[in-house]
């Protein structure tokens, strides 16, 4: 199974402001897009969406940006992935249609897939994959010029 790209973008954001040294700087989308290449449309939109799932704090305004809406120790792998994708459906039996689909036992396999796939990602929070952090940070160019402090 594969993530989305939004998904992948998501977790990627998510990661990148789990190993800041500093919790209270704000964080511009800007900075996400050059650091990762992204299209700061698709960043906008999942920084958007994160904001509203509790994931992100996001204040608005010159002096805004966002950071990360709760503890990475409570932010939990299969529940992030479940509120990012929009379908978990491995196959899609209708395009084209397959003759098989009436009596098909694959797609009862498939889901039992899906399953497990998601019960392992239940078994992780963001802080456990960004233990690393000293190695994590040291792949990331330095951006301290384009973040912002909080009083």
């Amino acid at each position: 199974m594969q993530l989305t790209r939004y998904t992948d973008f998501g977790v990627r954001t998510l990661m990148y402001l789990a190993v800041q040294p500093d919790r209270t700087t704000l964080f511009r989308i800007a900075e996400i897009t050059q650091v990762f290449d992204l299209s700061p449309n698709h960043v906008s939109k999942i920084v958007h969406h994160l904001g509203k799932m509790g994931y992100l704090e996001t204040i608005r305004g010159k002096m805004g940006g966002f950071r990360l809406g709760k503890p990475a120790s409570e932010i939990n792998l299969g529940q992030l992935v479940r509120v990012l994708e929009n379908s978990l459906a491995p196959i899609d039996c209708s395009k084209p249609y397959c003759r098989f689909t009436p009596a098909c036992k694959l797609k009862g396999v498939l889901a039992q897939a899906v399953e497990a796939y998601l019960n392992v990602l239940d078994q992780y929070t963001l802080l456990d994959i960004v233990s690393n952090r000293d190695e994590l940070l040291a792949l990331l160019p330095d951006m301290s010029i384009s973040v912002l402090q909080l009083d």
